[in-house]
């Protein structure tokens, strides 16, 4: 079961055309480019591994294990290369997943802050029209009035005029 929170962002998000044009098809590359880059270190710290005294990552599933929590940065320590190149693909594998982590949170940081600035411009527009339009009957009211002081001002002094013998 999706959470509503996570279908209300992804609607908003796929909605907005901008955004898929751009962070759409950058997540996407960096979705293959991980993926790539996680199935492919698996695949060479296998080879990096196999014939070492002490290896734990023997195998490719293993090793694909072993590179999604590498890259995760979870790190459990069940598997762990004990060869140089197995510890070189390994520092490779863990900087191109904080990289991707990182372009990744940057883009959609970068869509909440620039929803949120579109939603202030629009609510600050939107508090503007609503105050000129109260500064308008608020003028007109006040002129209101002062045309019935006017009128009632005559009144009085027409009223004083009329009854002074």
């Amino acid at each position: 079961m999706v959470p509503s929170f996570l279908v209300s962002v992804l609607n908003r998000l796929f909605r907005n055309e901008a955004w898929r044009r751009l962070h759409a098809q950058a997540a996407l590359w960096v979705t293959v480019v991980v993926t790539a880059v996680l199935l492919a270190g698996a695949a060479l710290v296998v080879v990096a591994e196999s014939g070492a005294p002490h290896a734990n990552i023997t195998s490719y599933p293993k090793a694909l294990w072993w590179s999604i929590e590498t890259a995760t940065t979870v790190g459990y320590g069940d598997f762990y290369p004990v060869t140089l190149w197995g510890r070189v693909i390994a520092s490779l594998l863990m900087l191109s997943a904080i990289t991707a982590f990182g372009v990744i949170t940057a883009a959609l940081a970068t869509w909440f802050v620039g929803r949120a600035e579109q939603d202030m411009i629009r609510l600050s527009k939107t508090v503007g029209s609503h105050a000129r339009e109260d500064a308008e009957a608020l003028r007109s009211e006040l002129h209101t009035l002062h045309e019935r002081f006017d009128h009632v001002e005559n009144l009085i002094r027409d009223k004083g005029t009329h009854s002074a013998p």
